[in-house]
């Protein structure tokens, strides 16, 4: 299905024509991107450093105002709009005073719900999380994986049915991004959000996404729509298969333009 096709669709998340720049400095960003998310998609987002992903996800969860174009979830338009959606950014923000438990209910105390309610309901999916265990811990006492899922957590308890990842596994290991990534894939399997994220990674990219767009250096464009048909459910071990080598291939050529 093409791209108008598409927007017609009963996507979950629209974007139709995105312009944004800085006046004061004179930078363009972003320039007539369009893109969709589809109900319980992954969409991946990569492009060159800078190229302006991440204000891209700034404009779709209200943080920032572009000049020119919509955005509409369930065909509602929320541009200038916060709350809309669940937004991960790349430093996992949590706070060292707090225990796990108490970092990750924070998207229900800003709903007002009462903490002990709160903690109540965070704790039927600790175990989902694969945090059960380290409820009572400190920020500081957890592994790179550990914070993660714990930010991962956080974003969900936020409620939105289209979520946000900027970055989500950059800081790991190699060796602990690809367990990760495999549970995060088997986590949306069971809770059917969703998902646009931005990477640098292209075997990141490709490993998560349904479908993956690739945009141009600033002021960046859309400059191609990757279907990755990969049947799911997914190990790690696919990126040594042809179709998995072959989409790597591509979207590294397209990456050079």
């Amino acid at each position: 299905m093409n791209l108008q096709k598409r927007l017609r669709s009963s996507s979950r998340l629209i974007i139709k024509n995105l312009s944004k720049s800085y006046k004061d400095s004179n930078l363009k960003v972003l320039h007539n991107i369009s893109l969709t998310v589809g109900e319980k998609e992954v969409v991946g987002v990569i492009g060159p450093s800078g190229c302006g992903k991440s204000t891209l996800l700034d404009c779709i969860a209200g943080l920032t105002v572009p000049e020119n174009g919509d955005i509409l979830i369930d065909n509602k338009s929320i541009v200038k709009k916060r709350g809309q959606v669940a937004y991960m950014f790349q430093d996992d923000v949590m706070f060292p005073w707090r225990s796990v438990l108490d970092n990750v209910i924070i998207p229900l105390e800003l709903k007002n719900i009462k903490k002990d309610t709160a903690r109540k309901e965070a704790k039927t999916l600790l175990k989902t999380f694969g945090l059960e265990k380290f409820a009572s811990f400190y920020p500081f006492m957890l592994s790179g994986g550990m914070r993660e899922r714990a930010s991962l957590l956080r974003t969900y308890l936020c409620k939105k049915d289209v979520m946000l990842l900027d970055e989500p596994f950059s800081k790991l290991d190699a060796l602990t991004r690809s367990q990760i990534q495999e549970w995060f894939l088997h986590i949306l399997s069971q809770q059917q959000k969703s998902v646009l994220f931005v990477t640098h990674d292209v075997d990141e990219a490709i490993y998560l996404s349904d479908r993956i767009y690739v945009l141009s250096q600033r002021p960046s464009k859309v400059i191609a729509e990757v279907p990755i048909t990969i049947k799911k459910p997914r190990s790690i071990d696919i990126s040594l298969s042809k179709e998995f080598i072959s989409k790597k291939k591509q979207i590294l050529d397209l990456l050079k333009q």
